[in-house]
């Protein structure tokens, strides 16, 4: 069972995963898993296709429910939550980067990262201005054209701004470079481990990919069933 890294800078971690045991048809795919994320920091978790990665972040995302322990958001926990509380605190807290971007590609840009603010209950002069802002600070083109025809890592950069637009206390990426050739997924890593310092969220990303990995502050890989410490990572 890995402990991963203690919180010290307030009562709660952004994230932390206590005890989480997760099993399907009598497959254990989670077991006592323990996993904890402050503000400002960031973690990777590897293992091969199957191990459980998406299972963990399902669980983080509330997506998932657990065969037993917690997860916690902003010191709220998810299973204890009724739906209609549960998708206010996503919403609210957390951001997610998927590995195809999932953007609706008819919208602009500044439409796609807007809807997210929208949707989360923020004015709509508010929620284009902060998109727009973002989307400028990301380098991602704005000027009327559809999020189709942006290049696959302008698209993951609108992706990091859609999910940052409700200024996540937790950012989570689902293998968010595994789409991207080695020079654009370097490019969208690099913004991607620099999002805890600049926007103060916790980073959690699941990959398959060592290069990516070994950018977080601490590295875990999901093997049989349980997490295992890989060694602190290169930003320190």
């Amino acid at each position: 069972m890995g402990q991963a890294m203690d919180n010290t800078a307030g009562a709660h971690p952004a994230l932390a995963v206590r005890g989480l045991r997760y099993e399907v048809a009598g497959r254990v795919l989670l077991d006592s898993v323990d996993l904890q994320v402050a503000a400002g920091e960031s973690v990777a978790v590897v293992g091969p296709s199957g191990s459980g990665k998406s299972t963990l972040l399902g669980c983080a995302l509330g997506l998932v429910r657990p065969s037993g322990g917690s997860v916690e958001v902003a010191g709220a926990n998810l299973s204890r939550m009724r739906q209609r509380r549960l998708e206010q605190h996503r919403s609210r807290h957390i951001g997610v980067v998927f590995q195809f971007g999932e953007l609706l590609p008819e919208l602009t840009p500044v439409e796609n990262v807007a809807l997210a603010a929208l949707l989360g209950g923020t004015e709509a002069r508010q929620a284009y201005e902060r998109s727009e802002q973002l989307l400028k600070e990301l380098g991602v083109p704005m000027e009327g054209v559809p999020t189709g025809h942006l290049s696959g890592g302008e698209r993951q950069r609108a992706a990091v701004a859609r999910a940052l637009v409700n200024e996540p206390t937790v950012l989570l990426a689902d293998e968010p470079t595994g789409a991207l050739d080695a020079a654009t997924r370097d490019s969208v890593t690099e913004l991607l481990f620099s999002v805890p310092e600049r926007w103060g969220c916790a980073l959690a990303v699941v990959t398959h990919d060592p290069a990516v990995a070994d950018l977080a502050d601490q590295c875990w890989e999901l093997t049989d069933a349980t997490l295992v410490r890989r060694g602190a990572g290169v930003r320190k």
